[in-house]
């Protein structure tokens, strides 16, 4: 597919966000463009790459109104969407299936390279210095402490983590470089996740004025 259909199908996607709740369209484009550059090492359909990673969170808001499973109802959407937009319907089963797979909470298989892909670069983009700045945002607007000495981050993470600092330890620290699919993300996660350790690391100093 050409980079005029790519555009189309960018602005189609754009068009199911409401803002920002740190996975707006922000966080599609960042997924995309990061399957891109994990590409460049793998022998893999750019076509399924490049349009699983623009519609892979297009269920978020229906999510957040009804209380359904984004990766399973943005599947659905997205086969109806590519099917509208002609796009080849022997490659709308491997998009269909990446975003299906593509929340790695969900436990499911990727069966396919792209799919693979997907979860790697929506992964990654849990890693790093825009990641911390989601989890401070996100603390500002539900008023949730940053931090608090007092407050012991648990051993899991079960998505209701009481700070933002918490939160890191509880599920970004989880997302270890080695856990990802291709070696391309993998090199990408070591820099992310030595990122926001520092900063951790960095901050509770400054908080308890050793540095």
């Amino acid at each position: 597919m050409d980079e005029e259909f790519f555009e189309k199908l960018r602005e189609k996607s754009k068009g199911y966000f409401r803002g920002d709740d740190g996975h707006g369209f922000d966080h599609v484009q960042r997924v995309h463009d990061l399957a891109l550059n994990i590409s460049d090492e793998e022998d893999v359909d750019m076509d399924v790459v490049r349009a699983a990673a623009l519609l892979h969170d297009v269920a978020r808001a229906k999510e957040a109104e009804f209380d359904v499973c984004h990766a399973e109802e943005g599947s659905k959407m997205a086969e109806e969407i590519l099917k509208e937009m002609n796009f080849p319907v022997e490659k709308i089963a491997n998009v269909v299936h990446s975003i299906l797979v593509h929340r790695y909470s969900k436990g499911l298989k990727a069966e396919t390279r792209e799919a693979e892909i997907l979860q790697d670069a929506d992964r990654l983009d849990a890693l790093g210095a825009i990641t911390l700045s989601r989890v401070f945002t996100h603390c500002g607007k539900t008023s949730r402490p940053v931090y608090d000495p007092e407050i012991l981050p648990k051993d899991y993470y079960d998505g209701k983590s009481t700070t933002g600092v918490n939160h890191l330890y509880e599920k970004i620290f989880g997302i270890k470089p080695e856990s990802f699919k291709t070696q391309k993300a993998r090199d990408l996660a070591v820099g992310r996740y030595e990122y926001v350790k520092n900063f951790v690391e960095q901050f509770e100093k400054e908080w308890v004025g050793e540095l």
